[in-house]
């Protein structure tokens, strides 16, 4: 609703926007009726002027008539209303509002982008009016006329430059409001966007670790199926577990694409899940010890959820990739950062384990989303280092505590 409310507007935005879109033979009726009877009403009060005959009712007609197509061809209706409008002031019929077709064709012209041609119509009439009132009165109608006062020049320019100004104004603000249009459509593309990576992201993460765990877990139960039934089942047991885990994970991120702006049913997993990790690599025959360094403390919904997510993919990596049975976790508390450093000793398997080989990506994408950094790669004494820095709000510095380490 509130999108709708901005959309529509002020009322007389709506009306300066619907010129260019709505149909012309609206505005060009309202204005051929307020052409006859305001000229009607002139010629009352003008009785110096020619009479106001079938001849002059008809050019009051002609003009708006031209209006119709002005959306179509606006140069030619600019130029063909100032014809007309200059004729009736050649032919000596009152003055009135007759000028206010010409105000319409260039108006439209203008929105139309044809600024030259409203510029010359407008300059026509102008320079035909000086040229009639102050030289050819004297071979045009009404008899005896003499030569128009220069006040009423004045007159005429000023409304002249009128017509330019409005409608130079009303031009700029259609350029802004499709400036602004586009500009709302784009940053509503990029929201978009934005969203569509981070349920892809999550549901990468989530799916990445269960499946390797289940992978793994699967070929176990078929190795032993034989030789040690016992040993299968609980590789049968963790499968299920591990499944159940990701069913729920995936229907909670499903929930919230179906309802955006609703808020989760369960909360987002964070860094006091890190022992369900631990748990769920040791299924896998992974060992992994983990500690901190520093005086840890509750960190911010995102942060926490990165956090928990780098570490998921990063166990996954060595599961998926690396021939070590042993991993390290370590958890650095800074003043202002959180420093998350996960190593293994390798080797490389150089097997392909079924990945998009989007993981790296999508962890460099989460701390970049928060203006950390993520660094991998070989060390050199061997094995594989991933160091990822997440900065969190200033806090007192804390002495570094000594290293304690669990498995």
């Amino acid at each position: 609703m509130e999108q709708q409310r901005e959309r529509l507007g002020p009322p007389w935005r709506r009306w300066v926007e619907r010129t260019g879109r709505g149909p012309a033979w609206r505005s060009a009726l309202l204005v051929a009726v307020l052409q006859q009877v305001g000229s009607g009403w002139a010629a009352q009060a003008q009785s110096g002027r020619a009479a106001l005959d079938w001849p002059a009712r008809l050019l009051l007609l002609l003009g708006p008539a031209l209006l119709v197509v002005r959306h179509r061809h606006p140069v030619a209706v600019a130029y063909g209303v100032s014809a007309v409008t200059l004729v009736y002031i050649g032919a000596g019929f009152p003055y009135g509002p007759v000028f206010a077709g010409l105000a319409v064709a260039c108006f439209a012209a203008v929105i139309a982008g044809h600024r030259r041609a409203a510029w010359g119509a407008v300059g026509l009439l102008w320079a035909g009016h000086l040229l009639i009132g102050h030289w050819l009165y004297r071979w045009l109608p009404p008899a005896g006329d003499g030569p128009a006062p220069w006040g009423q020049e004045l007159a005429i320019t000023a409304w002249v430059l009128a017509i330019l100004a409005v409608s130079e104004l009303v031009r700029l603000r259609r350029e802004q409001w499709s400036r602004e249009r586009t500009e709302r459509a784009a940053a509503a593309r990029r929201r978009a966007d934005e969203e569509r990576l981070r349920i892809a992201r999550e549901l990468h993460d989530v799916l990445a670790h269960s499946i390797s765990v289940i992978n793994v877990q699967a070929g176990v139960g078929l190795a032993l199926l034989d030789t040690d039934p016992e040993q299968a089942r609980t590789a049968l047991t963790t499968i299920k577990t591990a499944s159940k885990e990701a069913l729920g994970e995936v229907r909670q991120v499903l929930d919230t694409l179906r309802t955006p702006g609703a808020a989760p049913r369960a909360p987002a997993p964070g860094l006091d899940r890190l022992p369900e990790l631990v748990e769920q690599a040791a299924a896998t025959g992974l060992s992994v010890d983990t500690g901190t360094r520093g005086r840890a403390r509750p960190l911010p919904p995102g942060a926490d959820l990165a956090a928990f997510r780098i570490l998921q993919e990063a166990l996954t990596n060595v599961v998926r990739h690396s021939g070590s049975r042993t991993a390290r976790i370590l958890l650095t508390w800074q003043p202002g950062a959180l420093e998350l450093r996960v190593d293994d000793d390798g080797p490389a398997t150089g097997s392909p384990a079924g990945g998009s080989g989007n993981g790296l990506a999508g962890m460099r994408e989460r701390a970049a989303a928060l203006g950390g950094t993520i660094e991998a790669g070989p060390r050199p004494d061997g094995g594989f280092r991933m160091i990822a820095r997440l900065p969190l709000e200033a806090a007192p510095p804390a002495p570094p505590a000594p290293l304690q380490e669990d498995s």
